[in-house]
């Protein structure tokens, strides 16, 4: 198929010198005309004021970039764009967006790619559009300085921070509903009383008295030396002075961090002196957040290496080493010159996907660099390694190491008693030791703090090792199945109020104890009582599916509702036509395999479930409400 010029296209978005032009965007959450999943939909069209080049020269340059895409064939120049939007969609952090379709029409070809991010996917159109522009005109494209900003743009989105992400994609791949609540700031996976709502690794069936207790390190330390753990000298103090003393009594070298604080910042370890001290400490002091007492702690430090031990539901899944970044000298580049080569690296872009951060240059780097003699200008000797850090902090571009087989028994029943402790469905513990191969109980062992929170990209994308699935971990945890997460829904192409309130008293009568929660253009219901009923019709539809008490869902989409908003749910158990559009026949392809269908055109009615179709015809004065009422048993 090759898309038709005609004079009659008017110019929408196309610039005086453009070859091509894409307007009329759409997005949707859920499944829609074009797609079964999110979407950003828009139009496509060659302009009749000038000729674009052969196709084949636009998949050769673009072959270039992604030779998976030159090797292929398209029908037209809007399949090439379609498949080229989709996969700069992956933003080089292989996001899970793979889908896309396009649709002719006289002048025109619709354009469907998966979409996650409105905005984000909005950005990629009109980059690949300037893209091929410039292919056009044989002008230079700065395609790496642009699809680095595309990838900021998601990182800073809802959906951009790595462990929500990995959750996220976990959640698609085993069928697990999962999506975004605005209001309240969280995701939420799965539906009504199956659901559970978080924010990257805590979720609300957590106990809120413990993922605080584990940021006040003090008493976490003290209440982990009364089990008997083992954790470092040390002690609270609120001023430099106190902080001096402290170091003296409890003796070189120590280790300063803020009694409140995460992700490593504000922490120094190997402190060997006063003047390092007052550095750390005051490093400390800037960490602190500006609602929060001055409380710093100053503990020994244990030499050894720094890991992270993870535990999900009580039960230990994951260990990672934790070392400070580092570069290697060639013996002709500066240390800043070794560093932002390294920081060129692909596995340092720095995206949600990413297993290293960039290395940050700051106060901290450059005072570590003076103690070594060292400073950015330094020429490193070839095959030097240089540590720029104490503190092997990973945000800072830190690397990680899998560790999850070689820690000892001991080791990991040391961890599991912990997080018996703590109503917490992830917890993270930072001990540090020469080896997790050797038990605690005969090794320098310390337990440095525990976090409530854990971060989850250090273990499923280490720097160095094997992959750990810990997102595959945290969601067994809830459902064993995509099936265990879902409710019950019916779906309806037109129902009256009536109607609804009919389905909804024989369900009621068969099952009295239920919470159902029902939708129409008119109405909104959670059993028999009636709830305000939002403009937008999706709402409406999330609101009953965040009930944490709904049992089944019942919801009408008509072709007007499917046309505008789209779907919010993916897959019903029992879809309801009455004298369906081609529109709402999509309704038909969005069901789970073993669903039931049932379809009436006039008087005919045909039944279709597990693969068989049973065609009838109504009786004189028969309702349909009867036909398709009888079918709920199937849920019930």
């Amino acid at each position: 198929m090759v898309l038709q010029k005609s004079s009659d296209l008017v110019r929408i978005n196309a610039r005086r010198t453009d070859v091509f032009d894409i307007f009329n965007f759409k997005h949707y959450i859920g499944p829609n005309l074009y797609l079964d999943t999110g979407a950003l939909v828009f139009d496509f069209a060659l302009m009749d004021s000038r000729e674009p080049l052969p196709l084949e020269d636009y998949i050769a340059r673009i072959g270039d970039r992604y030779p998976r895409l030159g090797s292929q064939t398209y029908e037209s120049y809007a399949h090439l764009f379609a498949q080229v939007v989709s996969e700069v969609g992956k933003l080089d952090m292989d996001l899970h967006l793979n889908h896309w379709s396009v649709k002719p029409y006289p002048n025109l070809v619709r354009i469907s790619i998966q979409s996650l991010h409105e905005r984000t996917t909005r950005e990629v159109a009109y980059f690949v559009w300037d893209w091929f522009e410039a292919i056009t005109q044989d002008e230079d494209f700065n395609f790496d300085e642009q699809l680095v900003k595309l990838q900021n743009r998601f990182r800073a989105s809802v959906y951009g921070g790595p462990t929500v992400y990995a959750l996220l994609r976990t959640a698609y791949e085993k069928g697990i509903p999962a999506f975004y609540l605005w209001e309240e700031g969280l995701m939420q996976y799965g539906l009504g009383k199956k659901h559970v709502r978080g924010v990257a690794t805590t979720f609300n069936c957590d106990s809120h008295l413990d993922s605080e207790f584990t940021t006040r390190k003090d008493d976490c330390k003290a209440f982990l030396k009364t089990l008997g753990f083992p954790v470092p000298e040390g002690s609270i103090v609120f001023s430099e002075k106190e902080a001096l003393a402290a170091a003296r009594q409890i003796g070189y070298p120590v280790a300063v961090k803020p009694v409140v604080g995460h992700k490593g910042i504000g922490v120094t370890a190997d402190i060997q002196d006063s003047k390092e001290l007052i550095s750390a400490y005051n490093r400390a002091l800037a960490a602190i957040p500006e609602d929060q007492l001055t409380r710093i702690i100053v503990e020994k430090s244990i030499s050894g290496s720094d890991f992270r031990l993870l535990c999900v539901n009580g039960r230990f899944v994951a260990a990672t080493e934790r070392r400070p970044a580092s570069v290697i000298g060639d013996g002709y580049l500066t240390l800043a010159e070794l560093i932002r080569q390294e920081n060129r690296k692909p596995a340092r872009l720095d995206t949600p996907t990413s297993p290293m951060s960039k290395i940050q240059i700051d106060e901290a780097m450059e005072l570590y660099l003076d103690e070594q003699r060292l400073s950015l200008d330094s020429v490193i000797e070839k095959e030097r390694t240089v540590y720029l850090r104490k503190v092997a902090n990973l945000s800072a571009g830190g690397i990680s190491i899998d560790a999850t087989q070689t820690v000892h028994a001991d080791n990991i029943i040391l961890a599991q008693d912990i997080a018996q402790h703590f109503q917490l469905t992830c917890l993270g513990i930072d001990v540090i030791t020469k080896s997790l191969a050797e038990s605690w109980k005969s090794s320098n062992f310390a337990i440095l703090e525990i976090n409530a929170a854990p971060g989850i990209l250090m273990h499923l994308k280490p720097s160095v090792g094997e992959s750990v699935d810990v997102p595959s971990n945290i969601l067994e945890t809830f459902f064993e199945s995509g099936t265990d997460a879902r409710i019950p829904i019916i779906t309806f192409n037109k129902i009256s109020v009536e109607e609804l309130q009919a389905t909804i008293d024989h369900i009621l009568l068969q099952h009295p104890n239920w919470t159902i929660g029902a939708i129409c253009h008119d109405a909104v219901f959670v059993n028999r009582s009636k709830k305000v009923l939002s403009k937008n019709y999706n709402i409406n539809v999330q609101t009953l599916l965040r009930h944490p008490k709904l049992d089944l869902l019942i919801a009408e989409y008509a072709e007007d509702i499917l046309d505008e908003e789209g779907m919010f749910y993916q897959s019903s158990n029992i879809v309801v036509l009455d004298n369906p559009t081609e529109t709402e026949m999509i309704l038909v392809r969005d069901v789970f395999d073993g669903s039931t269908v049932v379809i009436r055109k006039g008087n005919d009615i045909s039944v279709r479930r597990k693969g068989l179709i049973e065609d009838y015809t109504l009786a004189e004065d028969e309702p349909f409400t009867r036909v398709y009422l009888k079918e709920t048993g199937a849920i019930l």
